[in-house]
């Protein structure tokens, strides 16, 4: 007996997590910003969204709570309704420097640009490098950055600044590393969620 209250216990505080408050397009519980680079990001995001409609929303976390990266950032974005009503047209970047885990989370209206490719290719080369130095805020900057380049139809931009990152690390030619990035090979090796830093 004793087991299952404890077991059901479990299963309602997995069910039931603890969201912080939609104060804005920027939500950073676990403190990686300053108020300048919260500025920063917010002029990006406004830019998108007067040009776009997409709505972007940042969010760090301190903690997943015991969930998996993907199931908390779709939880999230529902729970917040993040995008325009009809649309579905809103992405949350999650950062959950604690778990170590980034997720880029996308409504059904923005799918088809930002891809599942698209966004491990922004998370892996624009945000991790920067996180892994210590750097959340650059990481965050460069992520949004990219984010809003896709968004607004610039996809080759974020490609190409990949492929030079992949080229400056591998002293491999920048157009072989944009073939391998997208060949269907490589394509089938990213994954857009579960990102380690």
């Amino acid at each position: 007996v004793a087991l299952l209250v404890v077991a059901v216990a479990a299963f309602a505080q997995l069910s039931n997590p603890s969201f912080p408050k939609l104060t804005g397009q920027i939500v950073d519980e676990a403190g990686l910003l300053t108020q300048a680079d919260k500025s920063e990001i917010l002029q990006r995001l406004r830019e998108l969204e007067g040009k776009s409609t997409d709505q972007v929303v940042v969010v760090t976390v301190r903690s997943l709570q015991g969930y998996a990266v993907e199931d908390f950032a779709i939880r999230l974005a529902r729970h917040w309704k993040i995008g325009q009503q009809g649309t579905d047209n809103g992405v949350v970047l999650l950062i959950a420097p604690n778990d170590r885990k980034v997720r880029i989370e996308v409504g059904r209206g923005v799918e088809g640009q930002l891809t599942d490719a698209m966004s491990a290719l922004i998370i892996n080369n624009a945000i991790l490098p920067a996180f892994r130095r210590g750097e959340f805020a650059i990481g965050i900057k460069a992520g949004v950055r990219d984010i809003a380049d896709v968004l607004l139809g610039d996809a080759e931009a974020v490609k190409q600044r990949a492929a030079r990152l992949k080229a400056r690390d591998s002293g491999i030619d920048p157009a072989a590393v944009m073939f391998l990035l997208f060949s269907a090979n490589g394509v089938s090796r990213l994954v857009r969620g579960e990102s380690i830093f």
